[in-house]
């Protein structure tokens, strides 16, 4: 009886990963932490402080999370990518 090797997918942190991490973390932390932006000014064409910047951290958390999605389906392929090219 032949087995086959245990194969083990250990959770690896790498740069990458991180940067992932952050990216999808900011928002999370930019809008959790209300004193940073609980005020009325300054105001941009009329529109308080506190009511801009929650909308541009929607564009932001946007630009963020598809950033985080791209290095993550860089870095799976680069996971399954044959090592040492090809074998006959």
């Amino acid at each position: 009886m032949s087995q086959a090797p245990e194969t083990t997918r250990e959770p690896v942190v790498t740069p990458v990963r991180v940067v992932i991490g952050l990216c999808l973390v900011a928002p999370f932390v930019a809008m959790l932490w209300v004193g940073s932006y609980a005020k009325t000014d300054p105001v941009l064409i009329g529109i308080p402080f506190f009511y801009w910047y929650q909308m541009a951290w929607v564009l932001i958390s946007t630009a963020l999370t598809m950033i985080a999605y791209k290095l993550w389906q860089r870095d799976q392929r680069a996971r399954t990518a044959p090592k040492g090219g090809a074998e006959q």
